[in-house]
């Protein structure tokens, strides 16, 4: 089931469209704490966020850009500004998709399951595996393979090389690490995130792959 969270301070249209979608089959999660939006998009991790744009404490143009700096959960904009610089921003700062308010909820709910089908139905398919060197990363089963030697990856070293791979030869941060390994309630720190990148050095090294993590001492770490 799809998790969709509801970024809007409209206590009456955050109601009305739960029910509306939550009909249409989607599970819908609504902000609780508008001063640390993050910290509860890290713990749901939705699949799809409704955003509007004028807030509590920051606007959604803020919000879209914190969400992006580690997550390409798609963000569709649900406003009632409708001057072409806001849709502008709305895109610019990594938005999806926009409807100005008031909109029909059928057409809301069809953009949803046309972005959700877009992102997720097809890159499922596409994004399966990734290559490292002539190795093959399988995301679906968390393993790594070449030639003959297949080796098991745990979640959280599984979550480290795709977030490394996502970012290749870009250096990132462990703070960024981390969040990528919050599930759920799990809280990650940073011994247990140097203990799982030395082990995930260790098993790349065994297929041969030595050094392609790289420290970058007081910035994080680089894939190469």
């Amino acid at each position: 089931m799809y998790k969709i969270l509801l970024v809007e301070d409209d206590e009456k249209l955050c109601d009305k469209l739960a029910k509306h979608l939550i009909r249409w089959g989607y599970e819908v999660i609504k902000i609780k704490n508008f001063e640390k939006i993050m910290d509860e998009f890290i713990q749901i991790n939705p699949h799809l966020v409704l955003m509007d744009i004028n807030l509590p404490y920051f606007d959604g143009f803020y919000w879209c850009y914190k969400i992006r700096e580690f997550s390409k959960c798609p963000i569709l904009f649900l406003s009632s500004r409708d001057q072409d610089m806001d849709i502008i921003m709305a895109m610019n700062s990594g938005g999806d998709d926009y409807i100005t308010k008031p909109f029909s909820v059928e057409v809301l709910s069809a953009k949803i399951a046309a972005i959700l089908r877009r992102t997720y139905a097809y890159t499922d398919q596409q994004m399966q595996t990734m290559s490292i060197g002539n190795a093959v990363f399988n995301l679906g089963d968390h393993t790594l393979k070449m030639n003959d030697i297949k080796l098991e990856l745990t979640k959280n070293e599984s979550r480290i090389l795709h977030t490394m791979l996502l970012n290749k030869d870009k250096i990132v941060s462990r703070d960024k690490i981390m969040r990528a390994l919050w599930d759920d309630d799990q809280f990650v720190n940073d011994n247990t995130l140097t203990v799982n990148i030395n082990r995930l050095r260790k098993k790349l090294e065994e297929l041969g792959l030595k050094d392609c993590i790289k420290t970058k001492k007081g910035e994080g770490y680089m894939m190469q």
